[in-house]
């Protein structure tokens, strides 16, 4: 009977070696293969459209909120580059204008000393290069004044309605796009520049007639071609980036291996998005380098960063909410060196829990409600984290970094909570 049991124990053993080997060749036949191609290609494409929905996103962002849009150009009333750039367009026209010797010639006697102290004492000798830089003087001071960036801002919110026509090459407005120049209408800081000038004693300055000139915001041989691709992008506007996660989605259900799968796409977004960011410093470089002539650099790299400042923010932003996804897939799969890490995860809240309780501090009932619910409770952790990044209005890189760590807190607490069970009590004397 014993040689009986032991046959069919072996023939057991055999039927579960040979159930495993089928259950592994239909992991592995075409049909699975086949799945798992289209899974790989959908996560690819996927991964391809996210810098492209990163980019239309901030396309139609910018150009269809007003409130983003004016948040966006307004710092660059601030900047002191761009100050001095608008100080001499406004001096050049300005100066185009002017007739000196008719000019000065009409100054009262009663200007004339007051117009000599802000000249320097120069009436005479080199008054071209004086005048010069006492308009500059005066444009420099304007362009730094309050009223000149209220004058910014509320020209900026009055022109988004017709940035769309601008992107597009067409329409009027403050902002204009001519061949490959995108320029805005300085006219009211040359009227307060004139106003100055008639203060400090050059009163024949309010004669000179109404000034309207430009100020280059952005050129580039190839502005045609980018005013297309940028019209594309907004009208793909937000339903990109869901057409990305959805093909994301998809090849990582068809996968096999699905844990792998999402690991990997989401690396794959964070490499492309990368390529995005570092793309944006690149062709940084390359807009600055091919200036024309008598375009601030400065001036020109000041408005380059701000309009892709939030573009550079939601690179980093979706970077980051890759690489944590990524990292949270990772370490709760059955990997070797992933299982090592949560044992060291245990091991560390549990000698805090120790320390804890040689302290007198006891969880009481708390202990074994979490531990019933634990499952429950991480699922219910993770989904607020996830509601706390959608609702969150513009979330950038660090928040991302933010509610990852809140949410490794969170799960520390509730492991710290859900203390094991105690073992049955050894007997006295047991060896």
């Amino acid at each position: 009977m014993e040689d009986g049991a032991a046959e069919r124990g072996e023939l057991a053993e055999l039927r579960g070696r040979l159930t495993a080997l089928e259950n592994e060749r239909a992991r592995h036949s075409p049909r699975h293969h086949g799945r798992s191609l289209l899974g790989a290609v959908l996560i690819v494409l996927g991964c391809l459209l996210a810098p492209l929905s990163v980019v239309a996103a901030w396309a139609a962002d910018v150009v269809g909120d007003t409130d983003r849009y004016v948040a966006t150009v307004a710092p660059l009333a601030s900047d002191p580059a761009v100050q001095d750039a608008v100080a001499n367009r406004a001096t050049d026209a300005l100066m185009t204008r002017l007739d000196l010797p008719a000019l000065l010639a009409d100054v009262t006697p009663a200007d004339r000393p007051r117009l000599q102290q802000a000249l320097g004492g120069k009436l005479g000798g080199a008054l071209e290069g004086a005048v010069r830089s006492f308009v500059h003087d005066q444009a420099r001071r304007a362009a730094a004044s309050d009223a000149f960036r209220t004058v910014w801002t509320d020209a900026n919110r009055r022109i988004h309605s017709s940035l769309d026509k601008a992107l597009t090459g067409s329409g009027g407005g403050a902002v204009q796009l001519n061949d490959d120049t995108v320029t805005l209408d300085i006219g009211p800081l040359v009227d307060q520049v004139k106003q100055r000038l008639v203060d400090a004693g050059l009163t024949p300055a309010e004669h000179i007639p109404a000034v309207h000139t430009d100020f280059t915001l952005a050129r580039s041989d190839q502005i045609g071609r980018y005013r297309t691709y940028v019209r594309l992008l907004q009208l793909a506007g937000n339903w990109l980036p869901v057409l990305a996660v959805l093909l994301i989605a998809a090849g990582v259900l068809l996968s096999v291996r699905r844990r792998r799968a999402l690991v990997a796409g989401c690396v794959g977004v964070a490499v492309a998005t990368g390529i995005l960011g570092i793309g944006l410093s690149v062709f940084r470089v390359i807009y600055l380098d091919r200036l024309p002539a008598g375009v601030s650099p400065d001036a020109a790299a000041a408005v380059y960063d701000t309009l892709v400042r939030f573009l550079r923010t939601a690179v980093r932003t979706v970077v980051a909410l890759a690489v944590v996804v990524a990292l949270g897939c990772w370490l709760t799969g059955p990997g070797r060196y992933a299982g090592l890490v949560r044992r060291l995860w245990s091991s560390g809240i549990g000698a805090v829990r120790t320390t804890a309780d040689h302290a007198g501090l006891r969880t009481g009932p708390v202990a074994p409600f979490v531990r019933r619910h634990r499952t429950w409770i991480d699922w219910l952790l993770v989904a607020v984290s996830l509601l706390v990044y959608l609702l969150w209005s513009y979330p950038t890189g660090w928040v991302v970094v933010g509610i990852a760590l809140c949410l490794l807190s969170a799960l520390a607490v509730v492991e710290f909570l859900a203390e094991p069970e105690p073992g049955p009590a050894r007997p006295a004397g047991a060896a």
